[in-house]
């Protein structure tokens, strides 16, 4: 394992100079879960929960939380970000949240979409906490990261415009 990118040679944090990096495509795509009682889940699909509309508040605070990345997280430099998408899939258990993060920049995106992840469920959290006193959130992770060159993007962008 070599060094640590966020300690300089005395020991100190510090932020990693990406300046000399080039400009790439880069995408994150971070889950987790919470888990509801199926009660919880019958509320929150009929929109009977008093704080209002369980999901839809998740999905605004987790692409909010995505923006507001660097000022949450120390060392993460603030990212021109092209999408934040947050899905929200239920199952009998409770539900999955998955932040979908996309930039062009010299750093990736893995932090905003597992910051997206953390707020969107903690949002259902915060709005179920008065029914549901069993939930769990768990399961935060990185799904996958990609990064592409920025002209093998505007390539393939070029190739569908003269495919239609």
């Amino acid at each position: 394992m070599t060094g640590l990118s966020h300690i300089d040679p005395d020991g100190r944090a510090q932020m990693v100079d990406v300046s000399a990096k080039p400009l790439s495509a880069r995408t994150a795509v971070a889950t987790g879960k919470i888990r509801l009682q199926p009660e919880t889940l019958d509320l929150i699909s009929k929109d009977q929960i008093a704080k209002g509309n369980v999901f839809a508040t998740a999905r605004i605070a987790g692409i909010q939380a995505a923006k507001d990345t660097a000022h949450l997280i120390p060392l993460c430099h603030t990212l021109p970000l092209s999408e934040i998408k947050i899905d929200i899939v239920t199952s009998q258990g409770g539900a999955e949240v998955i932040c979908t993060a996309r930039t062009v920049a010299q750093t990736g995106v893995e932090m905003e979409a597992l910051t997206g992840v953390s707020v969107a469920l903690l949002t259902i959290y915060d709005m179920c906490k008065a029914v549901d006193k069993e939930m769990q959130i768990s399961k935060i992770r990185l799904l996958k990261k990609t990064k592409r060159t920025v002209a093998a993007v505007y390539d393939r962008r070029n190739q569908n415009k003269r495919r239609s």
